[in-house]
C-alpha cells in the first residue's frame, strides 16, 4: 500500500526542497567495495534551479540516484544524509520511496528512445505514475493526460495519446517524459542530461519548457549536466563534481566568470560556447581560400537529390543541394535532425547513389563507380561516425582495428602494418600499449582517437566527419577538436564535418552550409554567417546556443 504526501512534510518556505550532507556511495564489484561519491553536500530551496556538473564518471548521476533512491543492485549510499524537505529519507527501503518517486520528485531521464516502453501507448505512459499512486480514477486520469499533453507543447493531444513512442520525434518524445515527470506536481523535478540529445533549437523549447514550469508551479530543478552553457544559462547556482568530490559550488554567474578551482577554470576553458576563442576569423578564412582559389575542389556537390520510398510515396530527404570544399579547409554541414545533413554526407561517401545531381571527390564523380573503382576511392575518403562505442568492434584488439583497412588493401607485410599502427597511434596521442586493449577498455575519448587513427591509416585526402565529439565530455570534445585541427594541418586533410553543435562547428570550420527540410538555406565563410547571419533559420539556430547570456567568461588560454 503506497504512503500519502503526509509521509513527507511540506516546505514551509524555509525548509530546503533537497538537502545532501556529506553524501558517501560505494559499488560492489567482484566482492570489493569501491567509494565512488566522496561527501557531496549540495541544497535546493523552493523555485530554484541547482546545477551538477561534471564530466563522466565525477558522480553527477549518482548523486541523483542516490537521491531517489534508484541507485544499481550493487550501489549503496555508506554515510551522510539525504532530506526531503526537512525530512530524512537516507535509509527508506524501495518500498517506501515509491511514495516518494512520482509524487514528490519527479524524474526527467536523459534518453527518450530508450525511457519510453517501445509497445506502450504514449497516454498510457504518462497515466502510469498517476494509476501507481491511485491518483484518482480512469476519467480524472485521461483527462490529466491530454491536459498534460497540451500543457508540454503537444499538439493534437487525443491523437498523441493513442500513438506509440516511434511515432513522435526525439523532442516530443522529452516532452512526454516532461509530462510524466510533472504529473503529480512535484516539488523536485531531477532532470539528469535531459537535453543533450537534442538539436539545439529543440532543447531550447525543453529548457524553456522547464523553465515555465518552475515560474508557474514554484518547482525545484536538480539539473545534471556536462554542458556548462546550459547550466550557465537556466542554473541559479552550480555545483562542480570531480572524482566524486565537490570542487565548487555557489551563484553560477560567479563560479563560471571568476573559477576558484583548476578543474572548473579547465571545464570552462574547454567549452566552446563559454569563451570567445579559438574561432577562425573571416579574414584568415577568406586569404586561406583565396591562397587556394587555383586548385580543383576536394568536394563538389552539384544539384543533389536524395529520395526514398516508394513511387507512390516518395519522401524527398535532400533537393538540390549544392557546395564545394577547398583542399585543406574544413566544410560544416548543420541543421536541426530531419535536415538532410547524415543523408548528404552518406552520399558524398557513395553508401548511396544519388537519385540525381552529382558528387565529386578529388575530381572523380562518384555516382558512376562500381565494385573495383568505388574501393579505389575509399583509400581516398574515410569516414569517422558519431558514437565510438558502436563503431568499433569489441571483440578486435585496439591494433587490429587500426589496422583492419590496412590489412583489407593489402598494404604492407605484418612488419610494416605494425609499425604504421604505431604510428597512427602516436599522431592521435595514444600510446601504443594500448594496441593489445579492447574497446571496453578504454574511455569514450580514447575510443574515438581509435576510431580517427583507423580513418587515417590510409592516408586519405578526405575525410568525413559525421557528429564526431557529440557523445563526449567537454574536455574530452575539445581534445578531440585541438587533434583534428592538427592532424589537418600535419597531412592536408579535407574535412566535411556533420554537426547540430553550433558551438562545435564556430570553433573548427572554415565554411559551413545551413540545411533545413533538405535544402540549403544559407551558406558562407563560417565566421561572417554567424556574424551577420542573413535567413531568419539560422538566426534562430545562433540565438538558440547555450551559454550566450551574460556574464562574459574568460576567454581560452
Amino acid at each position: 500500500m503506497t504512503r500519502n504526501r503526509s509521509d513527507v512534510s511540506a516546505p514551509d518556505g524555509t525548509t530546503p526542497v533537497l538537502e545532501v550532507e556529506d553524501l558517501t556511495v560505494a559499488y560492489t564489484s567482484r566482492h570489493v567495495e569501491t567509494p565512488v561519491l566522496h561527501g557531496v553536500s549540495l541544497t535546493v530551496h523552493p523555485g530554484e534551479v541547482v546545477a551538477v556538473v561534471g564530466e563522466s564518471g565525477s558522480g553527477k548521476s549518482t548523486t541523483a540516484q542516490a537521491v531517489i533512491g534508484l541507485l544499481p543492485d550493487n550501489g549503496r549510499v555508506t554515510g551522510g544524509r539525504i532530506r526531503l524537505n526537512g525530512t530524512d529519507i537516507t535509509s527508506w527501503s524501495d518500498r517506501r520511496m515509491e511514495s516518494v518517486r512520482g509524487r514528490r520528485v519527479g524524474l526527467v531521464p536523459q534518453d527518450p528512445g530508450t525511457s519510453l516502453n517501445p509497445v506502450k501507448r504514449i497516454g498510457n505512459a504518462i497515466a502510469e505514475v498517476m494509476r501507481i499512486h491511485r491518483w484518482a480514477d480512469e476519467r480524472r486520469i485521461r483527462a490529466r493526460v491530454l491536459e498534460l499533453l497540451e500543457r508540454v507543447g503537444i499538439p493534437d493531444p487525443e491523437r498523441r495519446a493513442r500513438q506509440y513512442p516511434h511515432e513522435l520525434s526525439g523532442g516530443m518524445r522529452q516532452r512526454v517524459l516532461i509530462a510524466a515527470a510533472i504529473a503529480l506536481r512535484p516539488e523536485l523535478i531531477i532532470a539528469d542530461e535531459a537535453t543533450s540529445a537534442l538539436d539545439v533549437t529543440v532543447q531550447r523549447t525543453v529548457l524553456d519548457l522547464i523553465d515555465e514550469l518552475r515560474t508557474e508551479d514554484g518547482t525545484s530543478v536538480l539539473f545534471i549536466t556536462h554542458d556548462l552553457a546550459v547550466a550557465s544559462d537556466r542554473a541559479d547556482r552550480v555545483v562542480v563534481l570531480e572524482g566524486g568530490r565537490v570542487r565548487e559550488a555557489g551563484d553560477t554567474a560567479t563560479v563560471l566568470s571568476t573559477p576558484g578551482h583548476a578543474y572548473t577554470r579547465r571545464l570552462v576553458a574547454d567549452a566552446p560556447a563559454l569563451n570567445g576563442a579559438g574561432h577562425r576569423t573571416a579574414e584568415r578564412t577568406a586569404a586561406l581560400l583565396a591562397e587556394r582559389a587555383d586548385l580543383p575542389p576536394a568536394i563538389a556537390v552539384t544539384d543533389l537529390v536524395q529520395e526514398f520510398g516508394t513511387r507512390r510515396d516518395r519522401f524527398r530527404a535532400v533537393d538540390g543541394v549544392s557546395f564545394t570544399v577547398t583542399p585543406g579547409t574544413t566544410h560544416a554541414i548543420v541543421g536541426e535532425s530531419g535536415s538532410g545533413k547524415t543523408t548528404t554526407a552518406r552520399a558524398v561517401m557513395g553508401f548511396r547513389r544519388p537519385t540525381s545531381g552529382e558528387v565529386s571527390v578529388g575530381g572523380t564523380e562518384i555516382g558512376p563507380l562500381r565494385g573495383r573503382g568505388l574501393r579505389d576511392l575509399r583509400r581516398r575518403l574515410q569516414m569517422v561516425y558519431q558514437n565510438p562505442y558502436g563503431s568499433l568492434d569489441p571483440r578486435r584488439t585496439v591494433g587490429s582495428i587500426v589496422a583492419e583497412p590496412l590489412v583489407n588493401y593489402r598494404i604492407g607485410d605484418r612488419a610494416e602494418r605494425a609499425r604504421t599502427v604505431a604510428e597512427f597511434l602516436e599522431r592521435v596521442a595514444l600510446p601504443t600499449h594500448l594496441s593489445d586493449r579492447r574497446p571496453r577498455e578504454l574511455s569514450g575519448g580514447q575510443r574515438q582517437r581509435v576510431a580517427i587513427a583507423r580513418a587515417l591509416v590510409l592516408r586519405p585526402e578526405v575525410v568525413v566527419l559525421d557528429e564526431p565529439v557529440s557523445a563526449l565530455d567537454v574536455t574530452v570534445q575539445a581534445q578531440i577538436l585541438d587533434l583534428l585541427e592538427r592532424l589537418q594541418e600535419d597531412l592536408g586533410l579535407t574535412y566535411l564535418f556533420i554537426s547540430h553543435d553550433l558551438a562545435v562547428v564556430r570553433r573548427l570550420s572554415h565554411t559551413l552550409s545551413v540545411m533545413r527540410g533538405g535544402r540549403v538555406v544559407e551558406s558562407g565563410v563560417t565566421e561572417k554567417v554567424f556574424a551577420d547571419p542573413r535567413h531568419e533559420y539560422t538566426r534562430g539556430l545562433i540565438e538558440a546556443i547555450p551559454g550566450r547570456r551574460e556574464p562574459a567568461l574568460p576567454a581560452r588560454p
